[in-house]
């Protein structure tokens, strides 16, 4: 996924009302949008290095989005909304080696009453649902986790997964991890003990778990290497 424009650097100031962060750029501050739902635990310190991009729309309210935080010397991609790019960007070009022999990549696909997967993935062999994870979580070193609070939609995907899988699917979530320092990845089970309880069950209904980390650089976030899954 490339971003549409250049990104500007600046230093974090502060995240409020959910969807707001404060940016000092030189010596002004500017307030941008937070693509963000989650906690974002560990990387709201003020001071830490952020990137922001800067949208053409003259018809948005805020003309900034936070794309990206540095923590421990590390990028972090927090736009939620860029993960399911970086995963179709990859599905494409075959970047996913449990996807390589793919006829179709069907986005936001609608399952039962009011549920839509991100991806519907067809061959000559199956169907198989594909739901994407965007994790930011680090505090071990070199690992990476989900959720990163009390996750209701999560769990309610995984519900729904394994209904999937009943009816003849096969079942996927791929955690993507934006950032470049971890090698592996884990549930937050302190976290959110439901999430973990549903997903072990999951597994054993088939539901097959993925991990990717990702590839900065100036021009935008690649899908990268696969790492391991800690039960």
């Amino acid at each position: 996924m490339n971003f549409e424009n250049k990104l500007i650097s600046g230093l974090f100031i502060k995240r409020y009302k959910r969807f707001f962060v404060d940016i000092k750029i030189d010596n002004k501050t500017v307030t941008a949008h937070c693509p963000n739902t989650g906690s974002m635990n560990g990387l709201l310190k003020k001071g830490n290095k952020v990137w922001i991009s800067k949208s053409n729309n003259p018809n948005r309210k805020l003309k900034y989005t936070l794309e990206i935080i540095e923590d421990r010397k590390c990028k972090v991609g927090v736009n939620t909304q860029s993960a399911n790019k970086i995963v179709y960007e990859a599905l494409k070009i075959k970047k996913i080696k449990e996807f390589k022999n793919i006829k179709e990549i069907k986005p936001e696909m609608k399952f039962g009453t009011n549920t839509r997967f991100d991806f519907l993935i067809i061959n000559k062999k199956y169907k198989a649902f594909v739901e994407v994870k965007n994790v930011t979580l680090s505090r071990k070193k070199k690992l990476a986790e989900f959720p990163d609070t009390v996750t209701a939609r999560g769990l309610k995907h995984i519900n729904e997964l394994i209904k999937a899988s009943k009816k003849g699917f096969k079942v996927y979530i791929l955690y993507l991890i934006q950032r470049e320092d971890c090698n592996s990845f884990a549930v937050a089970k302190d976290i959110d003990q439901n999430y973990t309880i549903a997903l072990l069950k999951a597994v054993k209904n088939n539901l097959k778990i993925l991990c990717y980390d990702c590839k900065f650089s100036s021009k935008g976030i690649k899908l990268n290497n696969q790492i391991k899954f800690k039960k």
